[in-house]
Formats: structure tokens, C-alpha cells, sequence
């Protein structure tokens, strides 16, 4: 007999009789987030964005709306939020993208290589960091985290058509720069499947 793999769902909610549990959630998800991380402030502020991003998972847990089979955009909710504390905090916003991103996983579901290479070029790097926050964010949620359309909609509280849009026309400024992104946000990514869809992403109090 076949056992079926428990959702984030089920681990969470084993975690809060026994806390041990949330290790298998922490497994599970870890390296994709500390490479969102990573990519994205460098490799040692994104190592310490991901490891607080759990702390803060785990003091929370609670709180997650346990109908949601995925935590995903609950999860990247709370390293999202993070990443952007830490950028206005820091200053940090004019060096993020020219950082040198980590190594690929074989996760990946873009061409990290090319994507890599891109953000090595100051050019593309002057271009990310002209755009506006509502136009960078989901461009790196959806080609970084690999999230889809709908998981960035529940992260950033935004309409996912509203998602769709702001990536093609971060995209229309890239292909100006480095040409057509091949592998960046497919048209027709959907939403995971899951009991009840996915849960709005976690707010950080900048207070």
C-alpha cells in the first residue's frame, strides 16, 4: 500500500501537538525559499532572510488557515515581506540584482543560467532596478520562487490578471536589454493543486 504524501496542511497542523513535526515542513521547503532569498539580497543576507522566514513560520503556525492543503504563498508571504524590510532598511535596493546568485537547484523550473547571466550585466541590473516595485516583485516571485500567477495573487494581494500584466511589461523592458526571456513565467501557469486554493501571504509588521 501506497501511503500519500501529507500536504504542508497536514504537517503544520502535526506540528502544533508536536512541535518536532514542522521539521518535515522546514525540509520540504527550505532550499527553494533560501535560493529566493539568496538570488535576491546575496548569500548571506539571503541565508538569514530564510532562516527568520521559518522562525517566523513556526511562531505563527497557528495561525495558518489549515483548509489550504499548500502554505506556499503563506510561507513566501512571510520571506517576501522580509526580503523588502530588509532592502528599506539596509538601503540595499541600488545592489540588489548585480549580486552573484548562488547555484542552481535542480528544482528550477526557468533557465536560472541565462536569468543568472542577465542579472550579471549592468545594463539588465540598471533596467530591474528602474522598474517599480509592483512590476519587480512578482517577476521574481514567479521567476525566482518559481510561484504561480495565483500563488504571487495570494502573496501580494493582487488580482492574478493584475500579476500577468505586470510581468509582460517587465518583460517588454527586458527583451529591450537582453532579448526574449524564454523560460520566465509561462501564460498558463495554474494554481497547485489543493483543497480550497492558497492563503493570502503573511504581513510583516515594519513597526
Amino acid at each position: 500500500m501506497t501511503w500519500a504524501e501529507p500536504s504542508d496542511a497536514d504537517l503544520i497542523r502535526g506540528s502544533l501537538q508536536e512541535p518536532e513535526a514542522f521539521r518535515k515542513f522546514f525540509e520540504r521547503h527550505y532550499d527553494s525559499v533560501r535560493r529566493y532569498a539568496q538570488r535576491t539580497l546575496g548569500i548571506d543576507a539571503g541565508e538569514e532572510i530564510a532562516a527568520q522566514t521559518f522562525l517566523i513560520a513556526f511562531e505563527r503556525r497557528g495561525g495558518f488557515d489549515l483548509t489550504y492543503r499548500s502554505a506556499r504563498p503563506w510561507l513566501y508571504g512571510i520571506a517576501h515581506n522580509l526580503v523588502r524590510h530588509h532592502l528599506r532598511t539596509l538601503g540595499f535596493i541600488s545592489q540588489t540584482l548585480v549580486r552573484i546568485p548562488i547555484e542552481r537547484g535542480p528544482a528550477d523550473a526557468i533557465d536560472l543560467e541565462r536569468l543568472e547571466a542577465a542579472y550579471l550585466a549592468p545594463a539588465l541590473a540598471n533596467a530591474l532596478r528602474a522598474l517599480p516595485d509592483e512590476f519587480r516583485e512578482p517577476f521574481l516571485l514567479v521567476a525566482i520562487a518559481d510561484l504561480s500567477y495565483e500563488e504571487v495573487s495570494e502573496v501580494l494581494g493582487v488580482p492574478a490578471g493584475t500579476i500577468r500584466s505586470r510581468i509582460h511589461r517587465a518583460k517588454a523592458r527586458l527583451r529591450e536589454l537582453i532579448g526574449p526571456l524564454e523560460a520566465t513565467p509561462d501564460e498558463d501557469r495554474g494554481q497547485p493543486a489543493g483543497a480550497g486554493g492558497d492563503p493570502p501571504g503573511e504581513d510583516i509588521d515594519d513597526g
